[in-house]
């Protein structure tokens, strides 16, 4: 395999139409914790929130960084029971 140097490479552009144009700065709040973070996206939502007196979209989220076990080192109890029979109850309509 060959492979050229950086400066030997043409520097190409990023294909035309197809990247999203709506990026904006969206809230998202954790649920279990409620921190809330800002960031660029494309998020569709319909809330929205006051953040130091800017009102932004609001994406509510279940679990985050600032709430994840791997990130956080420790454990929390989740519910699964719940977690399972909502997911039973939703899906029961496509028995047959």
């Amino acid at each position: 395999m060959h492979f050229q140097k950086l400066n030997d490479l043409k520097y190409l552009e990023m294909k035309k139409g197809i990247h999203p144009e709506n990026y904006r700065l969206v809230a998202f709040k954790d649920m279990s914790n409620e921190d809330v973070f800002l960031t660029k996206s494309t998020a569709d939502t319909n809330e929205t929130i006051d953040v130091d007196g800017v009102e932004y979209p609001l994406v509510k989220m279940e679990i985050s960084r600032s709430s994840h076990p791997f990130y956080t080192g420790k454990s929390k109890l989740v519910d699964t029971a719940g977690r399972i029979d909502k997911f039973k109850n939703k899906y029961a309509k496509f028995k047959k």
